[in-house]
């Protein structure tokens, strides 16, 4: 009798430990979700490209700091100094500038995409933005970043003041067609010490964009709108290093909590990840704002392939790196950290690629 005993409690408990397994997996907690993207991930990540690689590796170690991500850190400064080298030597006078811009531009053109037709529309009548902005400006800026300059800074500086980008960051059809690329380059301008347009771009962003005319918008320009959103905040954080006070973006805030269903519904899932991460980069983590797109994000996660696919399903792991690796940030946020800096991190500048040099 005892022995059934026993073994009545045995198959109970049994039961009872399989149900529980059964639950976390259908009903797996966010933290548990994130850490599901990076095994997709990790195991490949140095297949990516350059590109690829530091831009995934360098997110992941200001959030953890972990030098397992050292060799995707090098991989970033690699490809940021090879730009700068080639800009220093082949792209310096005006000519040069020039015809490199309409070179850039013209895979914009031959684009079936709307939002670079958007752009190749908006940029035609002053191509050197191309070469200055998507260029030029973000080598530099990370660059800085990491506390390093290219050996040729003062020469690249020359040719960042040779152009007033006043003229690009505040005409109604470059926001539409580059918002967050706009501000990004304007905190890069403000952070290496150059011109200062973050107030004229965030005058001109709001009267391109008034709230009241949201639903006059196409499904393009209204996440062209968000996404310029996001980046301002993402942008004055110096990329998730720094807090943010949301007193001093209270528009924002204010405009997210008011429109969040209509975000969650009319745009993707790496502009809904950015969102919540605004929140996030404020303190604002009991916001329900985060726990809003942070549902949507673990929902939008494909069991089968470990990851967040695109709203085609295509489910590339380089292409998708963007929505993914934003999606581990939102669901497993660990704070803001000044990372990698040669003067905080200096074991991870053991070695630096050619042609960068400390600031």
């Amino acid at each position: 009798m005892r022995l059934v005993h026993s073994r009545y409690w045995f198959f109970c408990l049994l039961f009872c430990w399989s149900v529980a397994a059964n639950s976390l997996q259908l009903n797996p907690t966010y933290q548990q979700s994130a850490n599901q993207i990076r095994q997709t991930f990790e195991p490949r990540l140095y297949t990516f490209p350059a590109y690829t690689a530091g831009h995934y590796g360098l997110r992941m170690y200001r959030q953890s700091l972990d030098p397992k991500y050292a060799a995707a850190i090098w991989m970033d400064m690699a490809r940021v100094v090879s730009n700068l080298n080639r800009y220093s030597t082949e792209v310096v006078t005006p000519e040069q500038v020039q015809q490199y811009s309409l070179t850039r531009l013209a895979n914009y053109k031959t684009s079936p995409k709307e939002r670079s037709q958007i752009r190749y529309k908006a940029t035609q009548t002053m191509p050197e933005y191309v070469y200055l902005g998507v260029g030029l400006l973000g080598s530099m800026a990370r660059a800085d970043e990491y506390g390093l300059k290219h050996q040729n800074d003062t020469q690249l500086r020359q040719i960042l003041r040779r152009y007033d980008f006043k003229k690009y960051v505040t005409d109604p059809e470059m926001i539409k067609a580059w918002a967050a690329q706009l501000a990004n380059q304007v905190y890069w301008l403000r952070q290496l010490g150059e011109q200062d347009v973050v107030n004229d771009f965030i005058i001109a962003f709001r009267e391109t964009y008034p709230d009241s005319q949201d639903n006059q918008l196409s499904s393009q320009q209204y996440s062209n709108k968000i996404y310029g959103l996001t980046h301002i905040i993402f942008a004055a954080s110096k990329y998730y290093q720094l807090p943010i006070n949301e007193k001093n973006y209270q528009w924002i805030f204010d405009y997210y909590r008011k429109n969040i269903d209509k975000i969650i519904a009319e745009t993707k899932e790496d502009v809904i990840a950015e969102v919540g991460i605004n929140f996030l980069l404020a303190g604002l983590e009991a916001d329900p704002v985060v726990d809003k797109t942070r549902n949507v994000i673990q929902q939008a996660i494909n069991p089968q392939h470990g990851m967040i696919p695109s709203v085609t399903g295509d489910i590339d792991l380089v292409s998708g790196e963007h929505r993914n690796v934003l999606a581990i940030m939102l669901l497993d946020w660990k704070g803001t950290h000044l990372a990698p800096t040669i003067s905080l991190q200096p074991q991870m500048f053991k070695s630096i690629p050619y042609g960068l040099i400390a600031k």
